[in-house]
């Protein structure tokens, strides 16, 4: 099939996919479901769901269709008719091919003569799972600890470049661990919509007290969505939906980051037993059902504030989150 990205496609390039405007377009179950188009086939939940290409929905109309900002500003027309998928696993590996380019999952789905570029389902679905090696280290002072080390990573087909700190020395006990992922608004801008920069802040005098642990930072802005799809979600916040819901409502999963990176990682700098700086149960089983022990795993409470309460009961309340 030849695919193209509702959220990036110009007329040009839509035109050398679909001169016969007869491409369909493919969305995620989650963004089928807010727009009342479930999938009757088998009720799948997140199943890919095909939409015919009707002849009055153009460039504009898919984008509608695409971007739930668009919701209340243009309700969108219709009626819509879906298509049984041929190929599900074609069709899920091309949602998460335009997840991984921090795309909207929606595309247009034609027959193009000569496609920029050939994958296969396979390809996208082993996309990040190689392995990761050391490309650089140094040291680095910081107000936490004057003695600190940086370990920069690259992991095979994985663009993002995750860093590990370093606090202390090996005693022979188990690090100290914290799973951060990235957060330009919160870690860099001061955020007061979510508690990330205190936690980051908090985590690192944490393991600066115990005197030896391991801060990894991993490029997954936006629980895995993006940064330009977490802005998305933020605006969609301000018009009354948690957390969750935004990100479903975009397409995506509640959580769509991937911890074998992390313990790829650990694993790299000798550390297969950890004790786990997190609220969040589900980063500690992740870690476990990829070989690393989780001795312990510790609380971490920081940052609450009046503009983030709500996010932080949803995490408590929907995202399983406990202190």
């Amino acid at each position: 099939m030849g695919l193209l990205a509702v959220e990036t496609a110009d007329d040009s390039g839509l035109a050398r996919l679909d001169a016969a405007r007869r491409a369909d377009i493919l969305i995620a179950g989650n963004r089928a479901a807010t727009l009342k188009l479930a999938n009757q086939r088998d009720g799948t939940p997140n199943a890919p769901v095909m939409i015919t290409r009707a002849p009055w929905v153009g460039l504009a109309e898919a984008v509608a269709i695409a971007d739930p900002a668009f919701d209340l500003a243009n309700p969108l027309k219709g009626p819509f008719t879906t298509l049984p998928v041929a190929d599900d696993n074609a069709a899920l590996a091309a949602l998460r091919l335009a997840r991984l380019a921090g795309l909207l999952p929606a595309l247009f789905v034609g027959q193009a003569e000569d496609p920029a570029v050939r994958l296969s389902a396979a390809a996208i679905a082993g996309f990040g799972q190689g392995s990761v090696r050391i490309v650089s280290r140094a040291r680095l002072p910081n107000r936490h600890d004057a003695a600190s080390e940086i370990v920069a990573f690259r992991a095979e087909e994985d663009p993002g470049e995750h860093v590990a700190l370093i606090i202390g020395a090996p005693n022979g006990a188990p690090p100290l661990v914290r799973i951060h992922s990235e957060c330009l608004t919160g870690d860099v801008f001061g955020s007061l919509k979510c508690d990330c920069g205190p936690q980051l802040d908090a985590a690192l005098d944490r393991i600066a007290a115990a005197g030896w642990g391991i801060l990894l930072y991993l490029r997954q802005e936006g629980r895995g969505i993006g940064l330009i799809n977490k802005l998305r979600a933020y605006a969609l916040q301000d018009q009354g939906f948690d957390t969750v819901d935004a990100n479903v409502r975009l397409g995506f999963d509640d959580d769509e980051r991937d911890f074998s990176v992390a313990a790829r990682m650990l694993g790299a700098l000798g550390q297969n037993e950890v004790r786990l700086l997190t609220n969040n149960p589900r980063k500690a089983a992740a870690l476990a059902e990829l070989g690393v022990t989780v001795a312990e795993r510790v609380p971490l409470q920081a940052g609450a504030n009046p503009h983030n309460q709500a996010y932080l009961d949803t995490k408590r309340d929907r995202s399983g989150h406990q202190l």
